[in-house]
């Protein structure tokens, strides 16, 4: 059952989860901006990214869905909401069951220190405890070992390997897995 609010705030030792703003478009430019290489080996979006304008766009957008529970994606900031660190949240809310999928990527400025984890964690206390999940999955690359390693230390469990599931963000001829791993309570 989709809840009648939801925080737009989480907070953890070190970060900041904040639902997104259209002010927050030049900080996100920039943070894609410097990760772009990186980015583009996995997400499909980062194929062809956004200027300002139209992050703030996509900003507005993902507002509008957060405050409609359609989708809960969280901006991570530093602790004082002053750097962006990267972008996470649920997608693919099924509020009958109810689940989601948690997403992250993190700003390859900040890279290996923690912060995915942090955050992947802060969601998954949060999904189960606030929102009353039953089921939330983590999906990625075999070959994005580092999120495969995120998914490990957070206990979640790897249900399946999707073959030949997808291709590749940067190359429509290459076929790609996904790994897909869950926790449930």
């Amino acid at each position: 059952m989709k809840p009648d609010h939801v925080p737009a705030i989480i907070q953890t030792p070190r970060l900041l989860l904040r639902a997104p703003r259209p002010g927050d478009a030049p900080a996100m430019h920039r943070a894609v901006m410097a990760s772009l290489p990186e980015l583009q080996r996995w997400m499909e979006w980062a194929q062809q990214p956004l200027d300002e304008a139209g992050y703030r766009e996509n900003l507005t957008r993902a507002a509008e869905r957060f405050l409609a529970g359609e989708e809960l994606r969280y901006l991570v900031w530093d602790a004082a909401g002053d750097t962006l660190i990267g972008s996470s949240g649920f997608h693919a809310l099924n509020w009958e069951v109810p689940k989601g999928e948690i997403g992250y990527w993190i700003d390859s400025r900040h890279t290996r220190q923690g912060y995915a984890t942090e955050t992947a964690r802060a969601l998954t206390d949060f999904g189960f405890d606030e929102l009353g999940f039953r089921r939330i999955e983590l999906r990625c690359d075999p070959l994005n070992t580092a999120s495969a390693a995120v998914a490990a230390r957070l206990g979640f469990t790897l249900d399946a390997r999707l073959v030949n599931d997808k291709v590749g963000p940067h190359n429509p001829h290459e076929l790609r897995d996904t790994l897909i791993f869950s926790r449930v309570r």
